[in-house]
């Protein structure tokens, strides 16, 4: 789970880290009254959205010329012109892909004297299963470029949760980002406070891109991004109400309030499929047979009829997808409910792309007879390999 920067903004103070001063903007008339509450001399405004590169972003129909999602403004009544230009419009960035995301929300912040610009996350490794550090001086910047390009200008370690964290883990960050004097304290302190959030509150990525260093010497968090465990978002209510369900893709919405573990790609043939293995297994076998996988879709081993009625339907509503295959291997989960589901959904909604149905295990005999009895235009697969070449044949005409 996701949260806007402000968001993240407000759980880092809370926690005592040093943040500028900000009000979220959610209707252009409060805009004024919003940046009128800052000291400035300079706001910056920035569009509120679940994607990076922002400031390098464009908005779609922009005028030429036209500045990204984040804009330095010299008065509050500018700042305030600025966060209205941007509402309700949809901006574009590397992440968002062409489509864009709509910004909904403007978050007006006191501008920040720079003088440094440096980059930290912490992160779960999953190699180790440990929380990282991550730490470059190259802040501002895609970290992956950098990683690319000079990957040595990047510090990454994990901390012992035997012992947690230290103070020389701080100090290695600080002397890796040429932090001097109190800078080194305070950067102790803040990789403290830090590492403590990220246990307390379950998470899985906070990236800080860029913490700076003022023209004062002090250390703050210019930008905050961060993730949380979804398994573990029911131990903290105030977390989970953070949730921004509109920047959220409408179908992977739908799939957990069924708990269906669905994620949208951009392929052209619908899965649906009994475990994450045979999943990831039956996508691969899809693009081997030349075509692309338009979603992943585990309806889990105790799916019920309706379960798999409501993942069919989640499939079909996709106009990316071409064709469907069902791919069940019965051990938990039975083939006839499978069945029973997929035909339920058919005639609730229409079959209108190829659909392949290969099924096998528990009562696969009772799946079938309900399938080739439903009068279904079903095409029948023996076994994986058989159903990819099937589907994608069907697709590619």
């Amino acid at each position: 789970m996701n949260i806007h920067e402000y968001q993240a903004k407000g759980l880092l103070r809370s926690y005592g880290a040093p943040v500028s001063d900000g009000r979220v903007v959610l209707k252009a008339e409060d805009a004024k009254t919003s940046a009128g509450e800052l000291d400035g001399p300079l706001w910056v405004v920035k569009a509120q959205i679940h994607a990076g590169g922002r400031g390098k972003g464009t908005f779609k129909e922009a005028d030429a010329g036209e500045k990204g999602g984040v804009r330095i403004a010299h008065s509050a009544s500018d700042a305030a012109d600025e966060a209205k230009k941007m509402l309700g419009r949809t901006l574009v960035t590397h992440q968002t892909g062409p489509a864009g995301k709509q910004v909904n929300r403007i978050y007006i912040e006191d501008g920040a004297d720079i003088a440094r610009e440096l980059y930290l996350a912490l992160l779960v490794d999953r190699q180790t299963s440990r929380i990282s550090f991550v730490c470059s001086t190259e802040g501002g910047m895609d970290i992956e470029e950098v990683a690319a390009k000079t990957p040595e200008l990047i510090l990454s370690f994990a901390v012992d949760p035997a012992t947690g964290y230290q103070a020389y883990h701080g100090r290695r960050i600080a002397f890796m980002l040429g932090l001097q004097g109190k800078q080194i304290k305070q950067c102790v302190a803040l990789m403290g406070t830090l590492y403590r959030m990220f246990v307390e509150k379950d998470m899985e990525m906070l990236e800080i891109n860029p913490l700076i260093v003022t023209e004062n010497g002090e250390l703050k968090c210019l930008d905050a991004k961060m993730g949380f465990d979804g398994n573990a978002v029911y131990r903290h209510s105030d977390i989970a109400e953070l949730r921004d369900t509109t920047e959220e893709d409408p179908k992977e919405l739908e799939a957990s309030k069924y708990d269906l573990n669905y994620i949208a790609l951009d392929g052209e043939i619908g899965c649906m499929v009994n475990g994450a293995g045979l999943a990831m297994a039956t996508m691969d076998i899809i693009k081997l047979y030349g075509a692309e996988p338009a979603n992943f879709l585990d309806v889990g081993g105790g799916a019920t009829k309706e379960k798999v009625t409501e993942a069919f339907k989640i499939i079909t509503s996709d106009p990316n997808v071409k064709g469907i295959l069902v791919n069940i291997f019965g051990g938990i989960m039975r083939c006839d409910v499978i069945a029973e589901g997929v035909v339920a959904a058919v005639k609730e909604v229409g079959l209108k792309v190829p659909l392949v149905v290969r099924l096998e295990g528990t009562n696969v005999e009772k799946g079938k007879e309900i399938i080739n009895g439903s009068g279904l235009d079903v095409i029948a697969a023996d076994n994986l390999k058989d159903g990819a070449e099937k589907i994608v044949k069907a697709v590619k005409g």
